[in-house]
């Protein structure tokens, strides 16, 4: 049997999740479009603005499936063990200090995007607390963070006129605050702990993720029709489009702050609406993809080995931006956009039946296991 074949045989087949990669490179598609696509205003009764749906949506669905990826690499649907937990903490360590510095690396690279890997790094050093969490313990938080999280900020913001300092900067406002991103995280493990693989797993997750969509959209378009949202001056689009959200709510009275960010539905405005009906959209996403893994599988197979390799498909895109506009340069353009995808695409299939795991993947596994392997001991003395 040639390489190839043995590939299109096993490639995807479990204990790997077929669905969740097909998902994963859902998202770096759609990111990928978010940056350099010309997708314009959504309209969800023009069928010609859909692609819009990649702005924020993707970046969401990027971080459920890390949250899934979390609860897969500690256990999938068991609890660890308490003796496992001191080395599964210092290999979350070591793969997200090694993402977070790939992030910092890309950033270099000047391009508008705004690169989501260095919150990507701190997200795997922030679920620590909660790996021996039960699914309904990891909903219970996701949901408290989701609801009461962006009004609670927004009060903050505005009472104390949006405090400023680099850690307060970096991880409360920005294009990815952790407080709103953690809730995607933690939804996420909740699924990979609930047996994800299963066909009735995925669809109550479909149903699911429905509800929570026509709930979260439907509060913002309660809140369109009432006139509150986004305040003025927060206006944009686009991954990392809504930075100037947080400055905008402290410059409102406290109360209209918190009325916008329960009704902010918008991209990136990071409101109880956008958190809600994004989120659901992003548990559709993955739902479906878990559902046509099986029955699509011959098809879904380069979209499967695109997303085995999240990491190294999205730095490739960046890079590549990056060495096509310039430093500081902008690009948009869909057509570049059908060729990134397809050369991603491409290249991770080839990568994957030749080679397998992708090189950035290595090389966060490489560091993750350097950190959570105990010291060689000889006698008492540790070996220098």
């Amino acid at each position: 049997m040639t390489r190839v074949q043995h590939w299109f045989r096993e490639f995807g087949r479990p204990p790997r999740i077929l669905g969740l990669d097909v998902a994963r490179a859902l998202a770096i598609l759609g990111m990928a479009g978010a940056h350099i696509g010309e997708t314009g205003s959504f309209d969800p009764f023009d069928p010609s603005t859909w692609s819009a749906l990649v702005h924020g949506r993707s970046s969401i669905l990027f971080a459920v499936l890390a949250g899934v990826s979390v609860a897969l690499m500690t256990g999938r649907s068991d609890l660890p063990d308490p003796a496992r937990v001191p080395s599964l903490r210092l290999n979350l360590i070591g793969r997200g200090a090694v993402i977070f510095v790939i992030g910092l690396v890309l950033e270099m690279f000047g391009t508008p995007i705004a690169v989501i890997l260095t919150l990507y790094g701190l997200l795997y050093v922030a679920v620590i607390p909660f790996l021996r969490w039960r699914p309904a313990h990891l909903m219970l938080a996701a949901a408290v963070l989701a609801v009461a999280g962006p009004p609670l900020l927004a009060l903050v913001t505005a009472l104390t006129l949006h405090p400023y300092g680099a850690g307060i900067g970096f991880v409360l406002y920005g294009s990815y605050p952790i407080t709103v991103w953690m809730a995607f995280v933690l939804g996420g493990m909740a699924l990979g702990r609930l047996h994800a693989e299963r066909a009735d797993t995925a669809a109550v997750a479909l149903g699911a993720g429905v509800g929570l969509t026509v709930v979260g959209y439907g509060l913002g378009v309660v809140g369109i029709l009432a006139g509150v949202g986004a305040p003025q001056g927060a206006a944009g689009s686009g991954e990392g489009g809504w930075a100037a959200y947080p400055q905008a709510l402290a410059e409102s009275d406290p109360l209209d702050a918190v009325l916008a960010s329960v009704f902010a539905v918008d991209p990136h405005t990071g409101g109880v609406a956008e958190i809600l009906g994004s989120g659901g959209f992003a548990l559709v996403v993955i739902a479906a993809c878990l559902l046509l893994a099986r029955p699509l599988r011959p098809l879904l197979l380069p979209l499967g080995a695109l997303g085995s390799m999240p990491l190294s498909a999205y730095s490739l895109h960046v890079v590549s931006v990056a060495l096509i506009s310039g430093p500081g340069g902008f690009l948009q353009s869909n057509a570049f956009w059908a060729w990134t995808a397809i050369a991603l695409i491409v290249l991770a299939t080839v990568w994957s039946m030749f080679v397998g795991r992708g090189p950035l993947e290595r090389l966060v596994g490489a560091a993750a296991r350097a950190m959570a392997s105990p010291p060689r001991t000889t006698g008492h003395r540790l070996e220098s």
